[in-house]
């Protein structure tokens, strides 16, 4: 299939991102490679803390490099009331303005809602927070893992020791700040294409996450019976969704939830039929289908299970899933960031290829870089 051509469907859109490391910087980046110019917002003593960040890529991070490829920076003083107003001009001009302070701090500095608004009525304003505008939580500090806490996703992950997992991924900033943040921003370019107004926009990430574990919410509200790690059908629980370690202390991630794909993963690892029927007995289930993997190599499996319907495949590293041939012909990781002599590839964002820009990525802001665009909108 030959790649569609690219549409730019944001081309003409102006952000203004006041956000810093990723949850907000991911947002306005996925809705950059969409058409929309994004001015970054950074204070003149380092601008971004992600900058700072290693792996080093020339002068700054291949982190931020990646997060924020194709946006412009200005360095302001936010602090500052002379600086802020030098700001005023690119608000009247802003579709949309993105920022993740604490609730109150924008509107302490002169920059909150109902002040940009009055400048610019059209505008889009959406606040990224761990807790949202108001409630008990509303300024409390917070990270990934304890949002995650605090929602209780992570009491459904459990180790040997019962301890719950640290999670390897930015789930809470990403599922619940980044892609609601930039679902949200294009339903209000719609509602503004209808309406004619702008909208406020109060992104939660702890808010958001509820929505994760639907079913260990159903079940509380349906029975009263809320789902405790290890012992349900999708935390551990089961024979049929699992992890289970190979000969060579690998592991093979097994999800043959429905029977016809049970059937398949039976059928390929040699279950004696007493324990095909897992409701018998779950534990003896999971026993027993520990012991065949275990009595065979990673390799050996892979072999084993590809081309079937048993839904069980070798837990890759992250190296061998970017080597993959299903995601190299897929292609990606076919853009590359480049600096200088060098280039790495550049992780895809979650739009169809026709949406994205197919030439590869080198033009990072420098700090302060765009600060002109300050000095030319200045009144006379």
């Amino acid at each position: 299939m030959t790649r569609q051509q690219t549409r730019r469907p944001l081309a003409g859109c102006r952000i203004l991102d006041f956000s810093s490391r990723v949850p907000g910087p991911l947002a306005t980046q996925i809705l950059n490679e969409a058409g929309a110019e994004v001015i970054k917002i950074e204070r003149p003593d380092g601008g971004d803390n992600l900058r700072a960040r290693t792996p080093r890529w020339g002068d700054t991070s291949l982190s931020f490099a990646l997060l924020n490829a194709g946006k412009r920076s200005i360095a302001v003083d936010l602090k500052c009331e002379a600086d802020r107003e030098r700001l005023m001009p690119l608000v009247r001009e802003a579709d949309i303005v993105v920022e993740q302070f604490r609730p109150g701090v924008m509107a302490r500095l002169g920059l909150g809602y109902d002040t940009l608004k009055a400048v610019n009525p059209r505008l889009i304003y959406c606040a990224i927070t761990g807790h949202g505008q108001e409630g008990p939580l509303a300024k409390a500090a917070g990270h990934d893992l304890t949002y995650m806490a605090e929602t209780g996703l992570l009491s459904q992950t459990q180790g040997t020791d019962g301890a719950p997992i640290l999670p390897p991924v930015l789930v809470a900033d990403i599922g619940g700040g980044s892609m609601p943040a930039v679902i949200n921003i294009l339903l209000a370019l719609r509602h503004r294409d209808l309406a004619g107004e702008g909208s406020f926009l109060d992104i939660s990430i702890t808010d958001n996450l509820f929505s994760f574990p639907y079913w260990g919410y159903a079940r509380g509200a349906a029975y009263g019976d809320w789902p405790q790690a290890g012992v349900e059908r999708l935390n551990g629980g089961s024979a049929r969704y699992q992890i289970y370690r190979t000969s060579d202390g690998r592991h093979i991630a097994a999800a043959p939830l429905e029977q016809n794909f049970w059937q398949v993963f039976c059928d390929a690892i040699d279950l004696p039929s007493q324990w095909r029927d897992d409701r018998l007995d779950p534990a003896g289930t999971r026993a027993a289908i520990a012991d065949l993997i275990g009595r065979h190599s990673s390799s050996q499996w892979r072999r084993k299970f590809e081309g079937t319907d048993a839904c069980a495949v070798v837990v890759n590293t992250l190296q061998e899933a970017a080597e993959h041939p299903h995601f190299r012909a897929r292609g990606l990781l076919a853009r590359q960031i480049v600096e200088q002599a060098r280039s790495a590839p550049a992780w895809k964002v979650p739009l169809d290829s026709q949406f994205v820009r197919e030439k590869a990525l080198a033009n990072w802001p420098v700090l302060g870089e765009a600060n002109e665009l300050l000095e030319r909108r200045q009144d006379p």
